[in-house]
């Protein structure tokens, strides 16, 4: 999501993060691409990474990433916050509905506290991105040893959350990124992932709105952002009931992020 003040919910998942401890020596799921800077889109939807509990993760580019694997009419849906128990269901619903997989980026805490929501994520063929453990869009300002903190904590919560599946992507709160948290995420196998389009639907504008800021913004770029926390997402799950068909009927595909 885009940066903003004054938004009680992070506050209150930034001081449920404060007695998170820091881990050392995470091990990958995954096998990743090897490339550098923003990659072309592969033509056709490659399949997920090779999962494997015993081996470490091979490093990704840490270059942040906004095309798809889908080719050059894929999009990616990316889905923000969560998990959540009253939103991320209907969000899941309305994606199987459409045949569609997404990128769910969730806060550590969320996920903690919501394992069989993430392992419902995971078992519907989505991919899992880590958003930190608290949200803390003023992160980019904060030292080394709190971003790793944030990034790597969140990675072990999602991992333990997950039964095993670890993050493939890292997408910093409000586009936080720094070069040592892009290069950090990236050695431990998780692509710094951007976006193109913002729906806007952290600001609940209205259904129409957000409909309407995908169809006349969808050639910026293939990523698109939504969330399935934060408070209300009933206009989210509406919008996405609608920009799906209609992504279709334009011709596109759907992809992950490429790797």
């Amino acid at each position: 999501m885009v940066r903003s003040g004054g938004r009680g919910w992070y506050a209150k998942v930034l001081a449920a993060a404060l007695g998170v401890t820091a881990v050392a020596g995470l091990s990958s799921l995954w096998n990743a691409r090897i490339g550098s800077g923003e990659e072309r889109p592969a033509q056709g939807v490659s399949a997920p990474p090779a999962q494997s509990q015993g081996r470490k993760a091979a490093p990704v580019p840490a270059g942040i990433v906004h095309a798809s694997d889908a080719g050059a009419r894929g999009v990616n849906i990316t889905i923000d916050d969560g998990p959540d128990p009253a939103w991320t269901p209907e969000v899941l619903r309305v994606l199987r509905d459409n045949g569609v997989k997404a990128t769910f980026c969730m806060v550590g805490t969320q996920a903690r506290a919501h394992p069989d929501l993430v392992k419902a994520v995971v078992a519907a063929g989505h991919r899992l991105c880590d958003h930190t453990v608290s949200h803390d869009v003023t992160m980019d300002r904060k030292s080394e040893a709190y971003q790793s903190k944030q990034i790597l904590d969140a990675e072990r919560m999602i991992t333990k959350a997950s039964g095993g599946v670890r993050p493939l992507y890292y997408r910093a709160p409000g586009g936080a990124f720094t070069p040592y948290s892009r290069q950090l995420a990236a050695s431990h196998g998780m692509r710094p992932l951007g976006w193109n389009i913002d729906s806007k639907d952290f600001e609940r504008p209205g259904t129409a709105a957000m409909v309407a800021t995908v169809k006349n913004e969808i050639s910026n770029g293939p990523t698109l952002l939504f969330h399935d926390a934060g408070g209300d997402r009933s206009q989210t799950v509406a919008a996405l009931r609608e920009v799906l068909p209609w992504l279709k009927e334009q011709g596109y595909s759907f992809g992950f992020p490429v790797r």
